[in-house]
């Protein structure tokens, strides 16, 4: 069983104790209820952000390889296009088979800005951009692409907690997944170019 999934596994068994969900729930109320409401337009506006920057991404990877006849950059737009194609593919999986419900379901003191009606666990913004910015950090390994990257993931995470559409223990399985699936996209394309 390799790390990921050991980590994965444990994260998933802890999230459901009656420990963690009451430790999730809490920190859940902590973040929505005293939030600042000025700020949900602009979390919602991060939130909207993930799918669109998550598709360009690699896509202008791959085409500004293709115009510049750049095997390595080709293969790195393939290499995120797949590691985004496995984490949403994971996530919605997840999200089907464990069925969890929206917090403000389960809780009506949670005060989401909008609702959402697909299962909540794992959070599918969260994995998508935790797989772009993975992806962007392996890609172009400076810290001035690595720190903006990251930290418009985390962003896009404490968003979701912002708005009360998602659970901590949520949030944290999506960026789990995204990382985990960009780094192992990456070491699979770094194992298959050494192959050849």
């Amino acid at each position: 069983m390799t790390k990921i999934t050991t980590i994965f596994i444990t994260l998933f068994l802890i999230s459901f104790s009656p420990f963690a969900q009451n430790l999730d729930i809490d920190i859940l109320k902590d973040i929505n209820q005293d939030r600042n409401q000025n700020l949900d337009k602009p979390f919602n506006s991060i939130s909207k952000s993930v799918y669109p920057l998550s598709v360009a991404f690699p896509i202008s990877l791959l085409g500004s390889g293709l115009i510049k006849k750049d095997k390595n950059l080709q293969r790195q737009g393939l290499t995120s296009l797949a590691s985004l194609a496995i984490s949403m593919g994971t996530t919605y999986s997840l999200k089907k088979i464990i069925n969890r419900d929206r917090p403000y379901i389960a809780y009506p003191i949670i005060l989401p800005y909008y609702i959402e009606n697909d299962p909540a666990f794992p959070s599918g913004h969260t994995t998508a951009a935790f797989s772009t910015a993975t992806s962007l950090s392996l890609t172009f390994k400076k810290w001035y692409v690595v720190v903006p990257a990251y930290t418009w993931a985390g962003a896009v995470a404490y968003s979701r907690l912002h708005l009360g559409v998602h659970y901590p223990s949520d949030v944290l399985a999506g960026a789990v997944i995204g990382a985990g699936s960009a780094w192992l996209s990456y070491k699979a394309n770094r194992w298959l170019q050494r192959k050849k």
